[in-house]
């Protein structure tokens, strides 16, 4: 009698358990508030205070593009206001709250707590991740540490466990590793996926997995901006968009939640055949770090240094790739190092300029900024040159670390590596400024404004080049401008449509050529002594639409250009012909680090370390 009571309870509970499960329940979701935006705060205050009113509702997931421009008083303002929801709240960041972090997507960790979400909720298992880009332009990318991540918890996860996946961007090439996700994804139950970024409502589909982008909460040319109440009921979801305080509008997309059969799926994945055209190119050694790496490599001598975004400074052996010694700071490093005599220094998003003795990683000192680093430093006659988040650009001994002046009227954050130039130090910052310092007191020689308030076509992301008492640079606004180097005086400045420059750009061995990526995929040789944009040289393949900012460099008689989706291609000086292309992933390329052997060094932001010789 006991076993057929303890039986019957059992099915009683599988009964009540079942009917919870068909009963509806409601989540809110937001995207797209960016907070910095002129009617941001309004219209999420009243998103707010119409969630916090009903009482249907269980949680709030918020899928990125939380700021404006990802700073700090940006991100703190959408916490102080999150912070007021009287029900749990999820929240992810998007492109805006990354890619132009001047804190390097540090403060957004520090704010909410991490960039990936895990949750679960009546039966179902909701998942997160960041999806960059990450500082570099690009497309986006879910960083690697954060697929590190997602391997681990789908590890612990039953295979039937059903799945709600969130990301800012849509699971499609949009991202440059969709696939990667989308592959883990399918190794278990995944119903939904769901996003923002396209700022409307729009249902999709990725790969067979029903997909469902939510509309931006900004009001845009509304009146009021508005979010999605989310029902999932039984073996279906349905979306209803929310004007709040007006109406609820009817059902606009629903769909079936269900276990799908991924077994006979045959969607196309990037290809690697381009490797086996050009067999004088040999890999050497390669390697996978679990972080992503978002800055180019020094090579010193037998030893190449890498720097990534989990904090990590590395040295390996250029020959073999061998790990020679790891040194850990306190936050993500988007800085290329810089070396002299025994000497490694590294700008860090902790706030702090590392100095590190070569041979074993030891720090010899530490100096502190106000606000996170996430330049890269240059040392010039015994002296360190490093910009910063705060409004500063300061020049420190490299024997002491001690400071040795400091100008303190930067407006907006340094990202790009300065360019030491005839005794002076030329940079851009993300506040539409470009500025010259005198290398020896830090006292400011000019400055010049692009004259825009958008604060995204700075001349921020481009290493200035200079020859000939002439500076040059280019900017997302697509122009590209060519100063007087000692005034200042503007000689031209050009943004021809049929030319869209954008940060990658680069001077020849022999100084006569700027070197220039477009938007568009042609690599070209704009003279640098001519009062126009005068192109003297031209790549003779087209790479394709292409927005990273990486250098495009000279050596040993090729140009080399990198992409945003994991391809080198080297070119022949004289004549523009092309001698090879290889493809190392399918994420942006970091700048090359060169050695005297024809060996080169190369890492993608989705952390690939190669050794290549050509």
């Amino acid at each position: 009698m006991r076993k057929t009571f303890w039986i019957t309870g059992l099915l009683v509970l599988a009964l009540i358990e079942a009917k919870a499960q068909e009963k509806p329940w409601q989540f809110a979701h937001i995207s797209d508030t960016h907070i910095g935006n002129e009617t941001s705060i309004e219209d999420l205050q009243r998103t707010i205070k119409d969630i916090n009113a009903n009482s249907v509702l269980d949680f709030v997931v918020i899928t990125g593009d939380i700021t404006e421009f990802g700073s700090d008083e940006e991100l703190k303002t959408a916490r102080e206001m999150f912070n007021s929801l009287n029900k749990p709240w999820y929240i992810i960041p998007g492109n805006h709250d990354m890619k132009w972090s001047e804190s390097g997507g540090n403060s957004f960790k520090k704010v909410f707590g991490s960039e990936t979400v895990a949750f679960k909720h009546n039966g179902f298992l909701f998942l997160g991740t960041n999806c960059g880009p990450n500082m570099r332009m690009s497309p986006g990318q879910v960083p690697r540490e954060n697929i590190v991540w997602l391997d681990s918890v789908l590890k612990q996860t039953p295979a039937q466990t059903p799945v709600i996946f969130m990301n800012h961007y849509p699971q499609d090439s949009s991202l440059n590793n969709w696939y990667e996700i989308i592959d883990r994804l399918k190794t278990h139950n995944t119903q939904l996926v769901i996003c923002g970024h396209g700022h409307s409502n729009q249902h999709l589909n990725f790969e067979g997995i029903p997909g469902v982008m939510g509309r931006s909460n900004l009001r845009a040319k509304d009146t009021i901006g508005g979010y999605n109440i989310v029902t999932i009921k039984g073996d279906s979801v349905f979306y209803n968009e929310r004007l709040p305080g007006v109406m609820t509008k009817p059902t606009w997309t629903k769909d079936r939640l269900y276990q799908h059969d991924f077994t006979k799926d045959n969607y196309p994945r990037p290809s690697y055949a381009v490797n086996k055209q050009f067999g004088d190119l040999k890999q050497v050694w390669t390697l996978q770090d679990d972080n992503d790496i978002g800055a180019g490599t020094t090579i010193i001598g037998n030893m190449v240094i890498v720097t990534n975004t989990g904090g990590w400074i590395k040295a390996y052996a250029v020959n073999s790739g061998k790990k020679i010694w790891a040194t850990k700071t306190g936050g993500k490093l988007y800085s290329t190092p810089c070396a002299s005599g025994n000497a490694i220094v590294v700008a860090c998003a902790d706030n702090f300029l590392y100095c590190l003795q070569k041979n074993t990683g030891k720090v010899n000192w530490k100096a502190a900024a106000e606000k996170p680093l996430v330049t890269s430093p240059v040392i010039a006659d015994g002296r360190v040159f490093c910009g910063g988040s705060d409004g500063h650009f300061r020049c420190f001994e490299l024997s002491s670390g001690k400071l040795n002046w400091d100008f303190n009227q930067v407006k907006g954050f340094v990202e790009t590596r300065p360019l030491l130039y005839n005794g002076r130090i030329y940079f851009g910052s993300w506040g539409n400024h470009f500025y010259v310092l005198d290398q020896k007191s830090g006292s400011l020689i000019w400055s010049w404004s692009d004259g825009y308030t958008n604060r995204m076509f700075s001349p921020a992301a481009c290493n200035p080049v200079a020859t000939g008492n002439r500076v040059f640079i280019v900017a997302p606004d697509r122009y590209m401008t060519c100063f007087d180097a000692s005034g200042g005086k503007v000689i031209w400045r050009n943004g021809d449509p049929k030319i869209r420059v954008r940060e990658s750009m680069g001077l020849s061995a022999d100084s006569s050529l700027v070197f220039v990526k477009t938007m568009d995929g042609d690599i070209l040789g704009i003279d640098t002594r001519s009062d126009n944009m005068d192109v003297k040289w031209k790549a003779g393949r087209n790479i394709g639409y292409d927005i990273s900012p990486s250098m495009v460099e000279e050596h040993d008689g090729l140009v080399f250009a990198l992409s945003d989706s994991g391809s080198i291609y080297s070119f022949k000086r004289n004549d523009g012909s092309l001698v090879w292309i290889h493809k190392l992933t399918n994420c942006l390329v970091n700048p090359l680090g060169f050695s005297n052997d024809h060996k080169l060094i190369a890492t993608t932001m989705d952390g690939n370390i190669s050794c290549l010789k050509y």
